[in-house]
């Protein structure tokens, strides 16, 4: 096998993406515990349950949204559940199935939440970059997505 070493180039704009990829859920972390008390991947599931109809979304489907394997979900959603934020019931159509639904407390938790994030959103990303580079980035991030999300679940969220 012969490997295709990285130019300079290349090496150097992979090496700054790997740094963002390592920096930014911190600062994204951060930011979501101390001003809401959620972890990162806990707005998201309340995002993604927010932006669901009715505000319920079966555990898998839940589950293929966030990109987390059912265990973690699990453990996530009885977390938020003791909280009083989302819920669970046994799904309508398929007994066999669960429903996670955000509770009306859980809606408030995520629209409390939303401002100071997309606030570091914008401050860490966003207003870093000109309108142009936000399309490059745009198409950037959705070439390499076709190329580690060939099903597109990541992709059809935007």
């Amino acid at each position: 096998m012969t490997t295709t070493w990285l130019t300079d180039a290349e090496r150097a704009a992979w090496v700054r993406m790997a740094a963002v990829l390592e920096l930014l859920p911190g600062v994204l972390e951060t930011q979501l515990r101390r001003d809401s008390g959620l972890t990162h991947f806990e707005y998201f599931t309340l995002a993604m349950l927010s932006e669901a109809d009715g505000r319920t979304l079966r555990m898998t489907a839940l589950a293929a949204q966030t990109n987390a394997t059912l265990p973690r979900l699990s453990h996530v959603v009885r977390r938020l559940e003791g909280r009083g934020l989302v819920s669970r019931m046994p799904c309508p159509e398929d007994a066999r199935a669960t429903n996670a639904r955000l509770t009306d407390d859980g809606w408030e938790a995520v629209r409390a939440a939303a401002p100071g994030h997309v606030a570091a959103v914008r401050d860490a990303v966003v207003d870093a970059l000109t309108p142009t580079q936000i399309e490059q980035l745009t198409a950037i991030t959705t070439a390499i997505l076709r190329r580690i999300d060939p099903d597109g679940t990541m992709l059809d969220r935007s």
